[in-house]
């Protein structure tokens, strides 16, 4: 027993003098290339591999995107984005003459595509983007009251197409402030959303996933973009199977109902600039879907996905994504169990993470 003891006691010295000796190595290798911008793009130049899954996607996602305009598709992205442009200009205050010069035959470009295709068939394009698009562009016109060779021909040529929104209510309006929920109310809501692990096993209503992404969709998007997707799946064997790949959901992956996997795409920018959107746009989308959950009587969890490029070739297998398409995040969704547990997770304090007017 003794001797049992004195080798059990031994690999603990071992394991603690290995781990603080890798500390040690890693710290001076950090503190050396973590130093300077050259020396950290001369690291990354060695070890491309970390970054490489990212940049592909990136490159690639610019490709498809220049791709795609002459490309009948559900929603046209640089349509989206154009006519919302558009928008910002007319809520200008005061609101210039002359707008939007050095963009505004693109985006009719993009809306006579659009519209060609709703013609040709209706149910390959999403009809309330067509007359969102129409209406703004309508609008535009209406309040350019400056002359402008530009703009003149762009509104010669937007009058000459023949599509005909039925609903014509899509345009910039003065905001009311009509809610009845009080601060009090949406702090309740907060506290209540917790991370739960711990589901019944009992089906997911999919007209109650629906109405939470509703309120997920009315977020903050860059441009109106929206460029991400909410792949949801409530089939337990291919539950089990998505499910079972991140490393987040170890220890309760056969306790999930409904798994939904929020994917970033790539494909909506034309810029290296904008690869970081897909993650802070489909963020928000999903807080608020969270939230919308909650007020329907589901809970969920966030699974975080770590960009590690085993788990990363496996998803894309499994869900047939292109490398364009970035997982987000993991989020389970179901009824609590009526005697689970969540942790109580304290948050840092107001003080610790809310600053004022402090430069550092």
């Amino acid at each position: 027993m003794l001797k049992k003891l004195k080798t059990i006691a031994t690999n603990l010295l071992a394991i603690t003098w290995i781990r603080k000796c890798y500390e040690f190595v890693n710290r001076v290798f950090l503190e050396t290339f973590g130093s300077s911008r050259i020396l950290a793009h001369l690291f990354y130049t060695i070890a491309f591999l970390a970054f490489n899954r990212e940049q592909v996607g990136v490159l690639r996602g610019r490709r498809n995107y220049y791709r795609n305009k002459n490309q009948d598709r559900t929603s046209r992205v640089e349509l989206r984005r154009n006519i919302h442009r558009l928008e910002k200009g007319i809520i200008m205050m005061p609101r210039r003459d002359i707008f939007a010069r050095d963009y505004i035959t693109e985006t009719v470009e993009f809306y006579e595509l659009a519209a060609r295709q709703c013609a040709t068939d209706p149910n390959s394009l999403e009809t309330s983007e067509v007359e969102w698009a129409h209406n703004v562009l309508s609008e535009y016109f209406r309040v350019s009251t400056g002359k402008d060779p530009v703009v003149d021909a762009a509104r010669e040529r937007f009058a000459q197409l023949s599509y005909t929104p039925q609903d014509t209510d899509k345009v910039p309006y003065v905001k009311k402030n009509l809610s009845s929920i009080s601060y009090e109310q949406l702090h309740e809501l907060a506290m209540q959303r917790r991370s739960v692990r711990w589901f019944d096993q009992k089906p997911v209503p999919r007209e109650l996933v629906d109405k939470a992404l509703v309120i997920g969709r009315q977020s903050p998007t860059a441009c109106n973009r929206l460029p991400f997707e909410f792949r949801i799946f409530d089939d337990p064997e291919m539950v089990s199977k998505v499910a079972g790949l991140p490393f987040g959901a170890a220890g309760y992956a056969q306790n999930i109902p409904t798994i939904v996997v929020v994917v970033g795409k790539l494909d909506s920018y034309f810029s290296p600039r904008d690869r970081h959107a897909i993650y802070i746009d489909s963020s928000l989308a999903a807080m608020s879907f969270m939230f919308g959950l909650e007020t329907l009587g589901l809970s969920s969890s966030v699974i975080n996905w770590p960009d590690f490029e085993p788990l990363e070739a496996k998803m894309q297998k499994t869900l047939g994504l292109d490398v364009t398409d970035r997982v987000i995040m993991l989020i389970a969704v179901g009824y609590a169990h009526p005697e689970g547990l969540v942790p109580f997770s304290q948050k840092k304090e107001l003080d610790t993470f809310r600053s004022y007017n402090q430069l550092r």
